[in-house]
C-alpha cells in the first residue's frame, strides 16, 4: 500500500460541468435575488438587463453586438440559432467530441441543410480547419469539453465569409480569448467557466447573424422554445431581458454574482491568467508523471480547461480499454473517498484516464496539491488490477 499525501486541495471539486463555483462563494450570495416575482417587469427584469451588461462588458464583446439569453443551456443557445438561422447558404460542420456531434446529428438527421460538408476528427485531435468554405455556413465547437481539444486561434476564420460562423464556445468564454470580429453566434452555459448554476444559455450575436434572422426563414418548422427571430430587429426585448421561457431568478441571481466577481478579479485578461495559471500547475505535474499524458498530443490544441488524460503506463500498453477504465473508475472512488478529488472521470465515450477542470474558479494552490493524489491514486488501482 502506498503512502497517502499529506496535503489535500482546499477544495476537491475538479468536475466539467458544472464546474465550482467562485472562490469564497456562499448561499448568502443569492440572498437579494427576487424570487416569487414577475420577470418581465421591476427588479427582476432589471437583474436580467443588468446580467445582459456585465455579460458583455466582462467579455468585451463589440458595441454592435448583442447578448441575449435563451432555454436549455449552450445546447439550447446553439440549437436554436441553428434551427432558426441555417438553409439560406450551405453548410460545414467541425466536430471532433460528443458534443460537436451533437451539431453534427442536428444538421446531418434533422434540419438536413443542402450542400452539408462534415469535418470530422478523433478524440484528442482537432479537425483540419484549413479545409472551411466561407462562403458557406460554418459550425464548430472552440473548446471540445469531452476531448480536451481546443481550436489555438481564430486565424483560420476569413474575415471576409459571406456565410455565418456558428462558435459553441461553452467551455471558453470567459478562460480564453475569442475572436469576436469573426464570430457570428457565440453560444455558452451559465455552468462552465464560472460555475454558474444550469437551466440558461447565452447567445452572442454579431449584426451579420441579426440580419439572418430578419432576413431568413427556414424551410423547416421551428419549435417556439428554439425561435430566435425576434432577436433579428435592432430593438428586440430580447436585448432587454426578455426571455422565450421563465428564467430561474435564483440561477440569474447566482450568474450575476459570478460576473461582479469576475470584474473584481480584473476582468477577461485576470480570468484568462487563473486558468494558464491552473493549467500550466496541472503540466508541471503530468509533465513529471511515467504514467499518465495528454489527450491532446498537439500543445496548440491543448485545452486550457477541459485538461483530457489518457494513460502512458506500459503496464496498461497490453491491457483492454475496459481495464484501462477499470483502472480511471477505482482511481475516481479512491479520489472522491478520501476527499482529495471529486468527478474526474472523463466522458464516458472518451478513452480511459482522467479529465480535470482547470477553468477560471479553480485556484492554482489545489491543482498542485492534486497531483500527488493522482499518483497515489494510480498506485493503488493498479495494485489492485494486478
Amino acid at each position: 500500500m502506498t503512502r497517502k499525501p499529506a496535503t489535500k486541495p482546499a477544495d476537491p471539486r475538479f468536475s466539467s460541468g458544472p464546474t465550482k463555483k467562485r472562490p469564497g462563494w456562499e448561499w448568502s450570495a443569492l440572498e437579494a435575488a427576487p424570487l416569487g416575482r414577475n420577470h418581465r417587469t421591476g427588479i427582476p427584469k432589471a437583474r436580467l438587463i443588468e446580467a445582459l451588461e456585465r455579460t458583455a462588458a466582462v467579455l468585451e464583446i463589440p458595441a454592435d453586438y448583442k447578448v441575449i439569453i435563451t432555454p436549455a443551456s449552450d445546447t439550447g443557445a446553439l440549437e436554436g440559432a441553428m434551427w432558426s438561422m441555417l438553409g439560406a447558404r450551405g453548410v460545414e460542420v467541425f466536430a471532433c467530441d460528443e458534443f460537436g456531434r451533437r451539431w453534427l446529428t442536428d444538421a446531418k438527421e434533422e434540419l438536413r441543410p443542402e450542400a452539408l460538408r462534415i469535418h470530422e476528427a478523433p478524440y484528442g485531435r482537432a479537425p483540419d480547419f484549413s479545409g472551411a468554405d466561407f462562403s458557406r455556413d460554418v459550425i464548430f465547437t472552440w473548446n471540445a469539453t469531452a476531448s480536451g481539444v481546443r481550436v489555438p486561434n481564430g486565424e483560420w476564420i476569413d474575415a471576409r465569409r459571406e456565410g455565418l460562423t456558428f462558435c459553441d464556445a461553452t467551455s471558453a468564454a470567459f478562460a480564453m480569448d475569442l475572436p469576436w470580429e469573426k464570430l457570428d453566434v457565440t453560444t455558452f452555459s451559465w455552468q462552465k467557466c464560472l460555475g454558474g448554476e444550469a437551466q440558461h444559455g447565452v447567445a452572442i450575436l454579431s449584426p451579420r447573424a441579426r440580419q439572418r434572422l430578419r432576413e431568413h426563414r427556414p424551410s423547416w418548422p421551428v419549435p417556439r422554445i428554439l425561435q430566435l427571430f425576434e432577436a433579428g430587429a435592432d430593438d428586440s426585448k430580447m436585448y432587454e431581458g426578455s426571455t422565450i421561457n421563465t428564467p430561474s431568478l435564483m440561477a440569474v441571481e447566482d450568474y450575476l454574482d459570478a460576473l461582479k466577481w469576475a470584474a473584481k478579479e480584473g476582468g477577461l485578461k485576470a480570468l484568462v491568467a487563473r486558468t494558464n495559471a491552473n493549467l500550466d500547475a496541472l503540466a508541471a505535474f503530468v509533465d513529471g508523471a511515467d504514467w499518465i499524458d495528454w489527450l491532446a498530443e498537439d500543445p496548440a490544441t491543448r485545452s486550457t480547461t477541459s485538461a483530457t488524460l489518457k494513460f502512458s503506463s506500459r503496464a496498461l500498453a497490453d491491457r483492454s480499454e475496459a481495464e484501462r477504465w477499470a483502472v480511471s473508475r477505482k482511481m475516481a472512488v479512491l479520489l472522491e473517498r478520501e476527499g482529495a478529488a471529486f468527478d474526474v472521470l472523463p466522458h464516458t465515450k472518451a478513452p480511459a484516464g482522467l479529465r480535470i477542470w482547470c477553468g477560471p474558479t479553480i485556484d492554482t494552490d489545489d491543482i498542485a496539491a492534486l497531483g500527488p493524489w493522482l499518483d497515489w491514486a494510480y498506485a493503488e488501482a493498479m495494485a489492485e488490477l494486478g
